[in-house]
Order: C-alpha cells, then sequence, then structure tokens
C-alpha cells in the first residue's frame, strides 16, 4: 500500500472515532438540549441532504481543481469546528446549525477523499486496499461508539465533544503530512 494511503487512513481514522462516538447516542444529545425525536430526526436530514447534494456540486468543481491537499484541509478543519461546536449547543436551533456547517464539511471531504485515495490505488490489489479503508471505518465506528457510551455515562456529553474535537484535531495535524502527487 503506498506510503499515502496509510498516512490517509491514519488521519481519516481519528475522524472517524471521534464522529463514531457521538452517532449512536445523538438522539439522547438532542432530548437533553429540549429536542424530541422530530427534533434529532430534522437535524440529521439537514445534515444528510447537505452533504448528499453538496458533494454531487463539490464533486465538479474538485474535478477542476489541481489540488487536493488544500480541499482535504478545509473540510477537515470545518468538521473540527463542527465537533467543537457540538460542546456550545445549547438548543435545537443551534444543533441546526451545526449539523449545517458538518454537512458542508463533509460534501467538500468525499469527492476529494476519492480522488485521493484512488489516486495512490495499487492497481493489482484494488480490492484490499479500498478493504482497508471499509474496514478500518466500521472496526473503528464499532470500537467509537463504545468509547462515546462509556465517556458519556462516566463523565457528560461536553466532555464526549472536546473530545472528539482532540482527536479530530490530531487527524487534521496527521493530514498536514500528506503529500500530492507523490507516486
Amino acid at each position: 500500500m503506498h506510503k499515502q494511503l496509510k498516512l490517509f487512513l491514519i488521519s481519516n481514522s481519528f475522524f472517524t472515532l471521534a464522529a463514531g462516538m457521538f452517532g449512536p447516542i445523538y438522539a439522547i444529545f438532542v432530548n437533553q438540549i429540549g429536542g424530541d425525536i422530530l427534533a434529532a430526526g430534522s437535524a440529521w436530514a439537514v445534515f444528510m441532504i447537505i452533504s448528499g447534494l453538496g458533494t454531487l456540486l463539490m464533486g465538479k468543481i474538485q474535478d477542476k481543481l489541481k489540488k487536493e491537499k488544500p480541499v482535504i484541509l478545509i473540510g477537515y478543519a470545518l468538521q473540527s469546528l463542527g465537533f467543537l461546536g457540538y460542546f456550545f449547543v445549547s438548543n435545537v436551533m443551534q444543533l441546526f446549525i451545526v449539523q449545517i456547517l458538518l454537512g458542508i464539511s463533509l460534501m467538500i471531504q468525499l469527492p476529494v477523499f476519492n480522488s485521493f485515495y484512488t489516486k495512490y490505488l495499487e492497481k493489482n490489489k484494488l480490492a484490499f486496499q479500498w478493504a482497508a479503508w471499509e474496514g478500518m471505518y466500521f472496526t473503528i465506528t464499532g470500537i467509537a461508539a463504545l468509547i462515546g457510551g462509556f465517556v458519556v455515562k462516566i463523565f457528560n456529553f461536553k466532555f464526549l465533544f472536546l473530545m472528539m474535537f482532540g482527536l479530530s484535531l490530531i487527524g487534521l495535524l496527521i493530514a498536514t503530512q500528506l503529500k500530492e502527487n507523490e507516486y
């Protein structure tokens, strides 16, 4: 596996860990800030729709851009800010704002993630190298779900959000070491 893929997977694993700690207990947090199941679903829908439609737009833009690393870093930085944003959320309207920010971060990240990752694939190991991404994602997300539950049970959501922010900053710092066009 190309060293850029390894570095990218390591960087992304910190973001996966951070996000995965919150996913399964998201609705509990929404309830704690005064929201109900409709608020939880609506805020998640906003995030997903912005991510989905924005990804289509960003894919067209990314095809025209010559550099990938700055876009990766911008997407990661916005995601880190979104994780920190959860720390300050005290009502459903603020949650919607954070979900919009996170949706924008994901719409920026997805096309560039795929193009950067694809660029460094070794042609005779395509299945394994994509499996490395998928396996990392699902395994770390599963571990993160357990960690997130324990953290909130022992501490609270605020502590979890600071952990998520810290982990994402580590991922962002690692991503600064990525090199473009290093075949």
